[in-house]
């Protein structure tokens, strides 16, 4: 009977250290994830395979495109915020593929795919040393989202192990309608970027 008892107490004991074991430990996601490099807009931040640096941050309620020449406005239930970056390789040709918004709640808001039929400025960027590359990573994130926000940057989905560059929004002030200070009625990106042929 002693035998037994101790043998329960024992065990409890085991799976209390185990589950100390595992909830003390980071997750095994955490391990092996992107390495972060921060920075904020304006910062050349500088990753594994790239460099980069964001020039610009604007907010909008609507954006003007243009597709198959046909001019398309494009509308969100949010606020679109756009960041206009410039990308560079450091010692090989490499892509960026990914981006992400992720707001002061952790929520996080992928860039768009809504203009994926722009192949000129927009995500996925290939960039080759010495030939450094503007783009827009375009974002419809919801009001309460922006201030304190940071921009994740990565050359792959999975980045496990890799560097991911994080840039740093700070605050934004809030308008009373709750949309973020500067926000402009429409954005055009049928402009060049930053005097870039389009």
């Amino acid at each position: 009977m002693m035998r037994r008892l101790a043998n329960l107490v024992l065990l409890l004991v085991a799976v209390a250290f185990c589950y100390g074991l595992q909830i003390s430990k980071p997750h095994y996601a955490d391990l092996i994830g992107p390495i972060p490099v921060r920075g904020k807009v304006g910062d050349t931040i500088v990753g594994r395979s790239f460099e980069v640096r964001a020039e610009k941050l604007e907010f909008a309620r609507k954006l003007k495109t243009d597709r198959f020449g046909e001019t398309k406005v494009l509308t969100t239930g949010g606020v679109w915020a756009v960041v206009t970056v410039e990308f560079a390789a450091k010692d090989k040709s490499t892509s960026v593929a990914v981006a992400s918004w992720r707001g002061p709640t952790g929520l996080t808001y992928d860039h768009t795919e809504r203009l994926s039929f722009i192949n000129n400025g927009f995500l996925p960027v290939t960039v080759d040393p010495g030939l450094p590359r503007k783009a827009r990573l375009v974002f419809e994130v919801s009001p309460e989202e922006v201030g304190n926000a940071r921009v994740l940057i990565s050359s792959k989905l999975m980045a496990a192990l890799d560097s991911q560059a994080e840039i740093s929004i700070g605050p934004v002030a809030a308008l009373s309608d709750g949309m973020p200070a500067g926000t402009i009625d429409t954005l055009d990106l049928t402009q060049a970027i930053g005097g870039l042929p389009k």
